[in-house]
C-alpha cells in the first residue's frame, strides 16, 4: 500500500554487529594468545635446554646468532642458533644436543687413569667450523673455505686439517700443544700428579723438569662483572686455548681457592693473568700474600694484567694499556704474557686509627698498591660507589662510569665541599711535620699513574724531583702547591668527616689518625712490547739503578 515504509529484517544488522566485535576480538586476543604460548614454548625449551647443559660434560653456551656461518657437528645443517661448548668449540643445532653429548667428547682436563704414567697424547680433532683464515698443517692451503660442514681442527694444538689430507697418520700422531704449549697444562701432567699425591709423594721435580725451564704455566682468573662485562667472552676464548682447569671465573671461586693450582706446578713457575680492574688486581694480591702465611713461598706465581675496570691505573703503570675492550685477540695476549719481564711492586699497609678513648679505638687496616688519598677525587669516588650499589646494572660500561665521574667532579668544582682542607688535616712525613698551603686534596701514590691516566709526578719542576717508581720502598705526597718523596706517613684528620679512598675503595671517615708504612713486595709482569717515553725512561733509571746496586754488592 502507498505511504508503508518497507523496512529489512532487524538480524541482519545485529548479525553484522556481531560479526564486527568478534572479528576485532579475534584481531587483539589472537595476537596475545600465540604470544603468550610462544613465551611458554620458549621457557619450556629454556627449561629442558638448562637440563641438557647441567648434565652434559660440555661447557655449553646458548646463542640466539653465531658471529660466522656455522654447521652443526651432528646433522651438519648449517645453523643461524644454537649450541656452543666453550671449551671445546663443538656447535650443534638445539635438537642435537643430546647426541653431542653421546658421540662427542669434550677437553679433558686429565686423562683418565689406568695405572701408566704418560708423557704424551694424540691430537683431539672436532670436524667443522674451524677458525677463519687458518691453514692445513699437510698442504699449507686454506681450511674452512668450502660452504659445508668439512675440515678438522685439534682442539689442543689448534692445528687443522683438510678431510683429504687427513691421514691415519696424523690421526695417531702426538699432539705437541702448539704455540701456547709452554703455557699449558697437558692433561696427562695433573694425572701423573694425581698418582704422584696417592702414592704420598710431593716431590714434582723430576717431573717437572721434563717440561724444560720455559714451562711456565698460566692461570687466569677473571672478574666477569668488571668494566664493560668481558669477562665471560674472555673466559670462553681462554678455554678454547689453554686446558679449562687454568680458567678461573672469580664470581664463581675465591682467588684464595684458585691459586691452590700454583702448588701442584714446578717451584716459581706459575704466572697469573688477572682479567679485572685494579680491585680486583688487589684481591688477587691478598690471597697471594694469604699464600705467604700459609709457607707456600716457593710457589707464589707473577701478576700480569688484562684491564677490565674502569680506572685500571696500575695495569696502565706495567704497560699493560688503560682498557680493554677486544681490539687486540687474546692469542696476542698469551703471547705478551709470555714476553713480560718481571719486576717487584711495593705494597703498603695503611692502619686508620679512629680518635677516641684508648680501650675503645676501632683500628681499620688497608693494603694499597696503587694510592691513597683524601678530598674531592676520593669524594667522587664515595659518590660513584654509593650509587652503583643501588643500582649495578646501569654502572656495566666503562664509558658511562667515567661519564658518571666526569659529572661529579663537575659538580665538586663548583660546590669545593673539600676546601681548606689545610685546616682540617695534619701530615707528617718521615716523623717531619710538614706545613700545608691552601689544599683541597693530598694524594699518596705508589705509582705513575692516577685518576684514570693521570700523571701527577713526571720527575719536572723548579726541584730536581726523582722519578717515580714502584719498588723503591718510597710513596710520593701530591697536593695542588707542593710534593714531597717519603717512606713513612702520618695523617691526622682533627676535628671533621671527609672522604678517602685506597685503590678506588672510598669511605667517610671521622677525625682519626691515618699511618702508612711498607709491608711487602708483589711480583709483578711488565708489558716490554709497547711502552711510552715516560715509561722506558722510567725503566730505563731503574735497570741502571739496579745495575749501581748489584755492583756495589
Amino acid at each position: 500500500m502507498e505511504g508503508e515504509e518497507i523496512s529489512g529484517p532487524p538480524s541482519s544488522g545485529v548479525f553484522a554487529d556481531w560479526s564486527l566485535a568478534f572479528w576485532t576480538l579475534c584481531s587483539v586476543v589472537l595476537p596475545v594468545v600465540i604470544t603468550l604460548w610462544c613465551s611458554f614454548q620458549r621457557s619450556r625449551r629454556q627449561v629442558l635446554r638448562r637440563d641438557i647443559f647441567r648434565k652434559s660434560k660440555h661447557d655449553w653456551h646458548y646463542t640466539d646468532l653465531f658471529g660466522q656461518p656455522t654447521y652443526c657437528c651432528v646433522c651438519a645443517q648449517h645453523i643461524l642458533q644454537g649450541a656452543f661448548c666453550n671449551c671445546c668449540g663443538l656447535c650443534v643445532h638445539e635438537g642435537c644436543l643430546k647426541k653431542a653429548d653421546q658421540h662427542f667428547l669434550c677437553k679433558e682436563i686429565m686423562m683418565r687413569g689406568d695405572g701408566e704414567v704418560h708423557t704424551s697424547m694424540a691430537h683431539h680433532w672436532i670436524r667443522g667450523n674451524v677458525p677463519l683464515c687458518s691453514y692445513c698443517v699437510v698442504c699449507k692451503q686454506q681450511c674452512g673455505t668450502q660452504p659445508k660442514l668439512c675440515d678438522y681442527r685439534c682442539v689442543w694444538c689448534q692445528q687443522t686439517v683438510h678431510d683429504e689430507c687427513m691421514q691415519n697418520s696424523l690421526k695417531s700422531e702426538k699432539c705437541r700443544f702448539g704455540e701456547f704449549r709452554n703455557l699449558i697444562i697437558p692433561p696427562y701432567y695433573l694425572s701423573t700428579i694425581n698418582k704422584i699425591r696417592k702414592d704420598k709423594r710431593t716431590d714434582y721435580g723430576k717431573l717437572a723438569s721434563s717440561y724444560g725451564k720455559h714451562w711456565t704455566p698460566i692461570i687466569i682468573l677473571a672478574n666477569t662483572r668488571s668494566g664493560n662485562n668481558m669477562g665471560e667472552t674472555l673466559l670462553g676464548e681462554l678455554k678454547i686455548l689453554l686446558n679449562p682447569v687454568q680458567v678461573f671465573d672469580l664470581s664463581k671461586i675465591s682467588p684464595a681457592k684458585a691459586l691452590q693450582l700454583c702448588t701442584l706446578l714446578p717451584y716459581h713457575s706459575a704466572r697469573v693473568l688477572v682479567c679485572g680492574g685494579d680491585g680486583t688486581v688487589g684481591w688477587v694480591l691478598d690471597a697471594i700474600d694469604e699464600m705467604k702465611i700459609k709457607g707456600q713461598e716457593r710457589y707464589i706465581p707473577q701478576v700480569a694484567i688484562l684491564p677490565l675496570g674502569t680506572g685500571n691505573d696500575l695495569s696502565n703503570t706495567l704497560a699493560w694499556g688503560a682498557g680493554y675492550a677486544g681490539e687486540v685477540p687474546v692469542e696476542q695476549i698469551l703471547r705478551n704474557v709470555m714476553e713480560a719481564d718481571g719486576i717487584k711492586l711495593d705494597r703498603w699497609k695503611v692502619q686508620v686509627t679512629n680518635k677516641g678513648y684508648y680501650n675503645l679505638r676501632k683500628l681499620k687496616v688497608f693494603t694499597m698498591n696503587n694510592y691513597f688519598s683524601i678530598g674531592p677525587d676520593a669524594l667522587m669516588a664515595l659518590n660513584f660507589h654509593a650509587h652503583r650499589e643501588k643500582a649495578p646494572s646501569l654502572f656495566s660500561s666503562r664509558i658511562i662510569n667515567k661519564a658518571v665521574y666526569f659529572f661529579y667532579g663537575t659538580k665538586d668544582c663548583l660546590v669545593q665541599e673539600c676546601k681548606d682542607l689545610n685546616k682540617k688535616v695534619e701530615l707528617e712525613l718521615d716523623g717531619e711535620r710538614i706545613d700545608l698551603p691552601n689544599l683541597e686534596g693530598i694524594i699518596v701514590l705508589n705509582i705513575g699513574y692516577w685518576g684514570g691516566g693521570c700523571r701527577l709526578w713526571e720527575g719536572m719542576g723548579d726541584e730536581p724531583y726523582p722519578m717515580a717508581r714502584y719498588d723503591d720502598g718510597l710513596l710520593e705526597v701530591a697536593g695542588v702547591y707542593g710534593s714531597f718523596h717519603c717512606a713513612q706517613i702520618q695523617l691526622i684528620l682533627k676535628n671533621s668527616k671527609m672522604p678517602m679512598q685506597v685503590d678506588g675503595e672510598p669511605w667517610a671517615q671521622g677525625p682519626c689518625t691515618v699511618t702508612i708504612t711498607h709491608k711487602t713486595h708483589a711480583l709483578m709482569l711488565y708489558h716490554s712490547g709497547e711502552q711510552t717515553d715516560d715509561d722506558a725512561s722510567s725503566m730505563s733509571e731503574q735497570e741502571h739503578t739496579r745495575e749501581q746496586t748489584d755492583e756495589d754488592i
